[in-house]
């Protein structure tokens, strides 16, 4: 497609998006995005993180369509050397929480019978600072470095940087074709739906309450891939309903021993690839995406050797690594109307665990294992002021008595990692970048069991949470 043609299409989008804008309440999202743009969020979003069709089309598009005075460079030949917003895209997120488990948990000072404090606020639960937006013509943003309250720490947190080209196979049926390169730091934050873990249900959790004891390297946030890996990869976007990417990661600690050693596990070994598919299909106020996604990676346990002697324990030396291959399913679907918004989600995974590693040193029990997840989701808002959801997810593996251990909390006492739960939410928009959430965890299984399940006598609903969650953007 020619320049002029592809600028008369933007424009196209940007007045287009503008009119619908206005007929819609205002929600939110990364403010820097509606700076650039000049658009209401709820053009973008129906309430954040969620994207709407318009939304996952700009993010597609390598976040750089833009409605502000630019300051360009142009050679003698007329080509662009740069493109730069004159306001730079830069935005802040704060999230202020209280957590409440059902049952205190054990003091951290290890004295008998003694409990900690029952119930804690977070001040801030977390603080990030975003440059998000246009870099240059085709390359744009979303880069996240997070300050941890409970943690303590500064750290790089979800990052895409990406650059996308428009063309088209066959103008005169208007089948536009998106070519696109992503640069990130964990598998799924460059994805457009919701659907996948980066920015699925729940959008919020605590950061301090009980969790089970695994999960699929897929899901599990920042972890040994998320947020410590970097990949890069290309995609392609066929006549807004095809999706398809392949994205080579490897593991990318910030801190720690350089080069990379055993010390630094769990880190992914090697090239893990990562692929996607997807297919969406839009009609009137409605969409509905399926696709399937996995990763092949290779990851060092992070553990001891039992029985070693030297101080500090040996860590387990460089050599052979673990094997996760995760399959994933998911959907999404979404109606969107003036006065109701709703949302529905579905996802799968399916972990195959080659334990070379952990087995060879007596980490696990198993040389093999599987990992299955399922989550649902139901989501309302209406005029996306006040809404609620209800969500459940069951996790079932094989039971491994090396890797699953006994534990206060935290363990196992059968071996299991089978867990199973509901979250429920209300959520509260009063204004344009201020959200207010409760959100309720209850668990009818925790690490295998209902009862006793940690071998210390801990119940699966001593677990279930009370969160309350302030979520401002400025």
């Amino acid at each position: 497609m020619k320049t002029r043609q592809l600028r008369s299409l933007l424009e196209d989008v940007l007045i287009g998006s503008a009119l619908f804008a206005l007929v819609l309440p205002s929600a939110w999202a990364v403010p820097s995005y509606a700076r650039q743009t000049g658009m209401a969020c709820s053009t973008c979003h129906t309430v954040f993180p969620e994207l709407t069709p318009f939304g996952r089309e700009f993010k597609l598009n390598g976040y750089v369509l833009d409605n502000m005075k630019q300051i360009k460079g142009i050679t003698f030949e007329r080509s662009e050397t740069m493109s730069l917003n004159t306001i730079p895209p830069l935005s802040l997120m704060a999230q202020i929480s209280y957590t409440h488990t059902s049952t205190a948990l054990p003091d951290s000072s290890s004295i008998t019978g003694a409990l900690a404090q029952d119930g804690e606020a977070s001040f801030p639960q977390q603080v990030s600072f975003f440059y998000a937006g246009k870099i240059a013509e085709g390359l744009g943003s979303f880069v996240q470095l997070t300050y941890s309250g409970p943690g303590d720490h500064f750290g790089l947190d979800n990052t895409d940087i990406r650059y996308a080209y428009h063309t088209s196979f066959d103008p005169a049926a208007q089948q536009d074709v998106i070519f696109g390169v992503t640069l990130n730091n964990n598998p799924t934050v460059q994805d457009p739906w919701n659907s996948t873990p980066a920015w699925g249900y729940p959008f919020a959790g605590s950061a301090t309450a009980p969790t089970p004891i695994t999960s699929a390297k897929l899901d599990s946030g920042a972890g040994a891939i998320g947020q410590n890996s970097a990949g890069l990869g290309g995609y392609m976007w066929f006549d807004h309903s095809v999706y398809a990417e392949l994205t080579m990661y490897t593991g990318a600690k910030v801190g720690g021993t350089h080069p990379l050693d055993s010390s630094q596990a769990p880190l992914a070994h090697g090239i893990a690839p990562y692929w996607r598919l997807a297919y969406e299909k839009r009609w009137g106020q409605n969409s509905l995406s399926v696709g399937t996604f996995g990763i092949r990676a290779g990851i060092r346990p992070a553990a001891t050797v039992p029985g070693s002697t030297t101080t500090p324990p040996q860590n387990v030396p460089l050599g052979p690594a673990d094997k996760y291959t995760d399959y994933g399913l998911d959907t999404q679907y979404q109606y969107i109307s003036d006065d109701h918004l709703v949302s529905a989600f579905g996802t799968y995974f399916h972990e195959k665990q080659n334990l070379d590693a952990s087995f060879k040193y007596g980490l696990s029990a198993n040389p093999s294992n599987t990992l299955n997840t399922e989550k649902l989701a139901l989501q309302y808002y209406y005029r996306r002021k006040i809404g609620g959801s209800v969500g459940i997810f069951n996790t079932t593996g094989s039971t491994d008595t090396g890797l699953y251990a006994p534990a206060a909390v935290t363990g196992s006492a059968s071996g299991s990692p089978s867990s199973r739960g509901y979250v429920f939410e209300l959520n509260y928009v009063p204004f344009l970048n201020v959200k207010l959430q409760v959100q309720y965890v209850a668990y009818s299984k925790f690490n295998g069991g209902g009862g006793n399940y940690d071998g210390s006598g801990r119940n699966a609903s001593d677990n279930n949470t009370l969160y309350l969650l302030g979520w401002f953007n400025f």
